[in-house]
């Protein structure tokens, strides 16, 4: 049988919910994104607590909350202890996200599923891989290599290619074929023919007009605001698609000489723009080229200014302006407050450039026809005073005098315990009680434990474990050149500086932001009040679709191509995946699945795979050619079983039978024809073919659109009078080729 791989979806099937999946490869448990969503439901994340303990590695796929948002809370609460494995720019701006998402959750509540010291370790034994790495797994893992490669829609987004014994589990869910210019398109139609396809239906019924007609009228309705004398609002995400946003608004601005003021405004946002600087060449080809011929980093941003608390947004003059504020769901951070303030003016437009989440206030907002008001709560920390202070002070008095005394307890028996364990060990200086001394000059019946002891000048305080001054044996090792030292001692690992510097909320140059130092260092009690209001719904809400994932039709058309032997849909409204279900049914492959939460599908490979060894004898008479970086030979063998049971290759106890000449290599029609030319044989191609000499014509046949991108099978096809000229062209086609 070929390779046991089977699909258990834990949360993200027949709806939008975040992702999350088990993915077992021969007993190997790979869980696949652990996403939450902005309402931090800890009721969705059952399926994984009951697996969690047995995931053996986790692979994430995008820095955004729907795909790594769980994260720190499954490791913390659920049990999940497995190495993870991403790229570079998903570890470091997931991580950002999920400060941006805690301290926006701080200010308006007491939130405590998790804490910045949970983010710092889930994130910390993260293994960062760069594009196209091959990297094999050890252990329990033997054998397994996984390899992550370009997703598009957000930066460093992965599809993640998994290996066994030659066999491919390929995940890619929110891919994007579309080049952008801050991202390439996906690399998923380079695979095909994989063992198994994981992917989502999420946009399976979503088509999308030209980038260059959409980015049109996103610019016109921005400007008609403005110009309108009113504000714009979008919400966005911490560090996914605002930076796509923030590239076509810098650009265009610079093009036309615009002056209205651009805001991006995060709890991380001054961090978030100096790894992006960092992460060029995880960016589109445009932008690297770019950079190498001017030096010019697309994310010196000359007209977004970067702000890290909404006190500074409300320094800023009257006057029209554009503000990028996360959260893009409007459940908590920045863009809530400032939407509940702007939404009573008609002037104002609020621009959605994503769907928003299941039962959020952006979802209710984009319905059609939106509400013309809607209730949210405004909540809001303040510091204690009067008689709440005074209690809370008094509650802390008594919580520390509490810990001071388990801690006095706790020494205490440590103190015994040392005292007892002394006491067996026959301390020189204490005398055996059996054997009474003739005489002696003081003799003190109990002190600090010890009987009988002789004092001479000193009494021993009650809390001495021996009358004696500690004395310390130096165990160090000597050589010829001095003391032995242990280079490592002395050593600053890099992950230990790349911790410190991360948890504070840094930029590159180790800086704080200072609205997120002052949130995590404030220690003044405080307390959330919170109060119900209903907002009218005046100012303008549009949606346009920058989500940066490919529509319905390239979807279809991908899947067609990669062509895989068994298609796993996840991810998507159950209308989307239905359709798309039947749509592969019909056009991609006869085996497509879409389970439900908590269902395992076995997605084994019917091929049969085996390993078989290559005996001694058998390979002392083969006989290699080289071809190219590789040694290619023809064996004939029959199947044998070591002494240890297992399958081996034998020579043949018979004369191998004749077989037809193999013809390894393929070769391009117009390198042959200037090979002919340099044999001084009179070449030229008429009417597809190759006519050479007078006589002979040589032409390629074969179908070259194999569906679904298989191996092209085509012949070249040599046709003339049989003469010198023939069997002299013939020995020269011959001789480009590997003859087995």
């Amino acid at each position: 049988m070929g390779t046991s791989v089977q699909v258990t979806p834990l949360c993200g099937v027949y709806n939008e919910n975040p992702l999350s999946y088990l993915v077992s490869i021969d007993g190997f448990n790979f869980l696949v994104d652990c996403g939450w969503n902005d309402h931090f439901d800890p009721s969705l994340l059952q399926p994984l607590a009951r697996v969690a303990s047995t995931v053996d590695a986790v692979l994430l796929s995008h820095p955004d909350t729907l795909h790594l948002g769980a994260l720190p809370y499954a490791m913390k609460q659920l049990g999940l202890s497995a190495p993870v494995y991403s790229t570079e720019p998903v570890y470091r701006l997931g991580l950002l996200t999920m400060y941006d998402q805690y301290l926006s959750r701080k200010q308006v509540s007491e939130f405590d599923l998790f804490t910045l010291d949970d983010i710092d370790s889930a994130f910390q034994n993260v293994t960062r891989l760069t594009y196209s790495q091959n990297y094999h797994l050890f252990g329990k893992g033997e054998g397994i290599v996984i390899a992550p490669h370009v997703a598009g829609h957000l930066l460093g987004g992965t599809v993640w290619k998994i290996t066994k014994d030659g066999e491919d589990v390929i995940y890619a869910v929110d891919f994007n074929h579309r080049k952008e210019r801050l991202l390439n398109g996906t690399v998923l139609e380079s695979f095909v023919r994989p063992a198994v396809l994981i992917t989502d239906a999420y946009n399976a019924l979503n088509n999308q007009p030209s980038r260059r007609q959409r980015d049109q009228e996103f610019l016109d309705v921005i400007l008609k605001t403005l110009r309108g004398d009113g504000n714009v609002l979008l919400p966005v995400d911490t560090a996914g698609r605002v930076l796509e946003l923030m590239l076509i608004l810098e650009q265009y601005w610079t093009q036309h000489h615009l002056n209205y003021p651009i805001f991006f405004l995060t709890y991380v946002a001054s961090s978030t723009i100096d790894y992006v600087k960092s992460f060029l060449e995880w960016m589109s080809d445009s932008i690297a080229k770019s950079f190498e011929h001017t030096r010019d980093n697309a994310f010196l941003l000359r007209h977004v200014s970067l702000l890290i608390s909404k006190s500074e947004l409300e320094k800023v003059p009257d006057g029209p302006k554009i503000v990028l504020a996360s959260m893009a769901s409007l459940e908590a951070g920045f863009s809530h407050d400032i939407f509940v303030e702007w939404a009573t003016d008609a002037k104002n437009l609020v621009l959605f450039s994503e769907r928003g989440q299941f039962a959020t206030l952006a979802r209710m907002l984009q319905a059609d026809p939106p509400p013309k008001a809607v209730k949210v709560t405004m909540s809001k920390r303040v510091p204690l005073v009067g008689e709440e202070l005074a209690a809370y002070e008094e509650e802390q008095e008594r919580i520390k005098k509490e810990e001071a005394l388990k801690a006095s307890l706790s020494k205490e028996e440590e103190m015994k315990a040392s005292r007892g364990s002394d006491n067996k060990l026959g301390d020189p200086m204490v005398i055996d009680t059996t054997t009474p001394p003739a005489s002696s000059d003081v003799a003190v019946p109990h002190v600090g434990g010890h009987r009988d002891i002789l004092i001479d000048g000193f009494v021993p305080p009650s809390t001495s474990v021996a009358p004696m001054f500690p004395f310390y044996e130096n165990s160090s090792e000597w050589d010829d050149f001095g003391e032995v030292i242990n280079p490592e001692d002395y050593a600053v690992k890099d992950e230990d500086m790349d911790q410190a510097t991360m948890q504070v909320g840094d930029d590159l140059n180790g800086k704080l932001d200072e609205g997120s130092a002052s949130l995590i260092f404030d220690t003044t009690p405080s307390k959330v009040i919170s109060n119900e209001l209903t907002v009218q719904v005046k100012c303008m809400l549009v949606y346009m679709d920058f989500e940066g994932r490919s529509d319905g039709r390239s979807i279809k058309s991908i899947l067609s191509h990669v062509a895989p032997l068994k298609l796993v849909l996840v991810h998507g409204s159950a209308e989307a995946t239905e359709h798309l279900k039947q749509h592969c049914l019909k056009h991609v492959c006869p085996h497509v699945y879409a389970p439900q939460i908590g269902e395992t599908i076995d997605v084994t490979s019917d091929l049969c795979a085996y390993k078989v060894q290559l005996s001694e004898k058998l390979m002392s008479n083969v006989l290699f050619k080289k071809l190219g970086d590789y040694e290619v030979a023809w064996v004939d063998a029959e199947v044998g079983k070591t002494e240890s049971g297992s399958l081996s290759l034998l020579p043949l106890s018979t004369p191998p039978p004749s077989h037809d000449t193999v013809f390894v290599g393929d070769i391009k029609m117009a390198d042959f024809k200037q090979f002919l030319a340099s044999k001084g044989i009179q070449v030229e191609f008429s009417g597809g073919a190759l006519r050479c000499g007078e006589y002979v014509t040589l032409r390629k046949v074969g179908d070259a659109s194999q569906k679904g991108g298989g191996a092209i099978i085509q012949q070249i096809v040599m046709e003339g009078p049989l003469c010198d000229e023939y069997y002299k062209i013939r020995e020269y086609l011959y001789s480009q080729y590997y003859l087995l």
